[in-house]
């Protein structure tokens, strides 16, 4: 009997030690699976596609590394209202990583609380919330590039091509009459950039006179739209386009081509990114220089930051930031540098 009674105890707790393996190996099998719910503000936006086309491609090499990698992409359309069911629906639907690029970066408090009351990590990109909402909790991060160094560059490669051009100064009053193409009303990186960008040409020596400016939402045809404005309200008086991304620039293009004066009365056109479009127009010299936002170095760094999160493994070989930041340079791209950033992708060596 007693030996009856040992051998009911030692199958009990065999059972119980395999019950407990495959608990932990069904829990082992949970971690190595990621699904990332993608909401971004706009399909437009020619920048943020080849974004999360390089996202999704790189998040191929996880995938061989032996994490199960699944990514589902919702556009919101302009709508912060959208994004913020977007996100909901997202999260019921079992996402375990958010990778949100915010419709209105002031206004990221419901997808945040959303998140937090379901312990869902939120990687923003492109567009940073500002600082205190992504302070109020651990598990927000941001990857981007620096904004003020956007506009620096693209003031110092109007500056150059200024003061080693005389030709740009139609008028040989000594100034260059300039137009700006801003992004969005009060967004922060639209503001940045132009700062930065006017003040670069000025620290240059380049005197100018600033004839107006439109707002074009990072839209070619808004842009193309608002360009055709203030070539009938100043004809050939405009000698500099300044565009916050190269899409308004190429609008800007296009509103000159429409005209068929492209080569007599054409100022010069700057824009930001580095898009392959805008590299391309480069490359044809319509468009006299970009800079090139590294959208493969921040799909690198979402990709890092993901397996991160997903794994608990090397976050701490991240170089973050004011905490949970990571930024990415950008690069000049002119006409005697372009071949090389559309044959190697733009990893910003130029080699």
């Amino acid at each position: 009997m007693k030996l009856k009674k040992m051998i009911i105890s030692v199958l009990a707790l065999c059972m119980a030690v395999q019950l407990l393996c495959a608990c932990s190996d069904q829990s082992a099998v949970v971690s190595e699976k990621l699904h990332i719910g993608v909401t971004y503000y706009n399909q437009s936006d020619t920048f943020l596609n080849g974004l999360l086309e390089s996202f999704r491609e790189q998040l191929g090499e996880l995938e061989k590394e032996g994490l199960e990698v699944t990514v589902t992409i919702r556009d919101a359309a302009g709508s912060q209202r959208t994004q913020n069911d977007q996100v909901k629906d997202l999260i019921d639907a079992g996402c375990t990583l958010l990778c949100v690029n915010l419709v209105d970066r002031a206004d990221p408090s419901e997808i945040i609380d959303l998140a937090r009351d379901n312990d869902v990590p939120i990687i923003f990109f492109n567009r940073e919330p500002v600082a205190e909402d992504l302070m109020q909790w651990e598990k927000l991060y941001y990857v981007g590039a620096y904004a003020e160094q956007a506009g620096i560059m693209q003031g110092e490669l109007a500056a150059e091509a200024i003061l080693s051009d005389d030709s740009i100064d139609r008028n040989k009053d000594g100034k260059i009459q300039y137009v700006i193409l801003e992004g969005e009303a009060g967004h922060q990186d639209a503001i940045i950039r132009t700062e930065n960008a006017v003040e670069a040409l000025r620290n240059n020596g380049v005197e100018l006179e600033k004839l107006s400016y439109q707002i074009a939402n990072w839209n070619r045809a808004q842009a193309q739209n608002r360009m055709e404005q203030m070539v009938s309200q100043f004809h050939d008086e405009i000698e500099l386009v300044l565009a916050n991304n190269d899409d308004m620039a190429l609008g800007a293009i296009d509103a000159y081509k429409k005209l068929n004066d492209m080569e007599n009365a054409s100022p010069v056109f700057f824009g930001i990114d580095g898009t392959d479009v805008g590299l391309q127009a480069v490359l044809d010299s319509d468009m006299r220089g970009t800079v090139y936002n590294d959208k493969e170095g921040q799909a690198e760094a979402m990709v890092r930051l993901a397996a991160a999160i997903a794994t608990g493994e090397g976050m701490q070989e991240i170089d973050f930031e004011k905490e949970r930041c990571i930024y990415l340079s950008h690069w000049k791209i002119t006409r005697e540098n372009v071949e090389d950033y559309i044959k190697d992708g733009g990893d910003g060596t130029g080699e």
